[in-house]
């Protein structure tokens, strides 16, 4: 897979996960449909040509069922011939199928696509009730805690305040706001009803009037429950603390969203073939799993499994793309690898974006690129954590 190229990486802009949500209206199938159509349409590709689709889909049920990435390429009138499969990594499908989608195309030696969707307006998280959300059982018996709590517990035993997290959740808002603004986003592909009518041009989920002060405001988002549920002392007698310092709240957490994504990959002999110019090359890519009750830490693992497949260090990779879990894992993510906060996350992230579960992952590929192109650099790391300790990072190379 390592020489993968990335021949064109486009998105949706992120609608706000909710019943006031721009893209409410749309279903999954639709929105993720309409984004292969226009990745087609851009590259002029065959579409019988390509080898394997892989969509990323956490919630599974519903509007999002029956793999939702087969039928997303029938509404996209895609050729009968093109097959595909939908998978969940929790928070890190989406990156994880860009990562399949690129074997596909080496094994193959021609074209396949990876990306990802998720309506979190249509398909609330958690709906499709497996043991991870509804089974309590099994979560007391295995310490499987909430992430939020587990976010919390992160900051704990680092020592990262509430402050620093607001901090970093405020710089996530103004970044985000002006990238959106600037149109530093090129690869976002506008939403239209099938009437033709625009439903949305860009990200609404950014909330620009966000201050300090505003944040400050906020109640921690998961102490009660952390009391209630006897989680807080689970937490404290396995990792040794006094206390559980609860730091995240709604303002510096992940925004719920929604979004699709489609990444087109090649060969190298497949684009020469076919007279595809590339946007990138994957040059390596790592999975990671790690403590499931602290849960989100894995990115830290997963980037560094990714660096060393790629014979590179921290201080050759020009951009960090991380989704933000929470703002304490982005701190965490910052400390444990040596990456400074003007090489992460340059126009924000999921906080000011929002986090569309299933197709994060497939969006920061084109996000990252667009910025390589912008400042005229080379190399970024992509990478993001999801549930029960599972991580997946890759390094991209830019190739404009």
């Amino acid at each position: 897979m390592n020489g993968a190229l990335i021949i064109e990486a486009l998105r949706s802009p992120r609608g706000r996960g909710s019943d006031k949500g721009s893209l409410k209206g749309i279903k999954p199938v639709q929105l993720l449909g309409g984004q292969l159509q226009a990745l087609a349409q851009r590259t002029g590709i065959d579409t019988a040509r390509v080898a394997d689709v892989v969509i990323g889909c956490v919630t599974q049920t519903g509007d999002q069922g029956s793999n939702i990435g087969k039928m997303a390429l029938v509404q996209a009138r895609w050729s009968d011939a093109a097959p595909a499969l939908s998978i969940n990594r929790y928070c890190a499908s989406g990156l994880s199928a860009v990562q399949f989608a690129a074997q596909q195309a080496m094994v193959a030696d021609g074209l396949a696509v990876g990306g990802g969707v998720e309506m979190m307006s249509r398909v609330p998280m958690a709906s499709d009730q497996g043991p991870l959300t509804h089974d309590y059982g099994f979560q007391r018996a295995t310490d499987l805690v909430p992430i939020g709590l587990a976010a919390d517990a992160v900051a704990s035993l680092e020592g990262f305040t509430r402050q620093q997290c607001d901090d970093y959740a405020l710089a996530s808002q103004q970044r985000a706001a002006a990238a959106r603004d600037s149109g530093s986003f090129r690869s976002v592909v506008p939403v239209q009803a099938s009437d033709g009518t625009m439903v949305l041009e860009r990200d609404e989920t950014p909330r620009p009037q966000t201050t300090a002060h505003s944040l400050a405001q906020l109640e921690p988002a998961f102490a009660a429950m952390g009391e209630k549920y006897g989680i807080n002392t689970l937490l404290c007698q396995r990792y040794g603390l006094a206390a559980i310092n609860h730091v995240q709240h709604a303002g510096n957490s992940p925004a719920m969203a929604d979004g699709a994504a489609a990444v087109l990959l090649a060969s190298p002999q497949a684009a020469h073939r076919l007279g595809l110019g590339a946007r990138g090359r994957i040059l390596a890519c790592a999975d990671a799993s790690v403590d499931h009750t602290l849960a989100l830490t894995g990115a830290v693992d997963a980037t560094r499994k990714a660096l060393a497949r790629a014979g590179l260090a921290t201080s050759d990779i020009d951009l960090f793309e991380v989704n933000e879990s929470f703002a304490a894992l982005m701190l965490h993510y910052m400390k444990h690898l040596g990456v400074t906060h003007e090489q992460l996350n340059v126009n924000g992230g999921a906080i000011a974006l929002g986090h569309a579960m299933g197709a994060t992952g497939a969006m920061l590929v084109g996000t990252v690129l667009d910025e390589l192109e912008r400042r005229k650099q080379r190399r970024a790391v992509v990478a993001i954590c999801g549930a029960a300790g599972l991580a997946t990072a890759m390094v991209i190379e830019s190739l404009a």
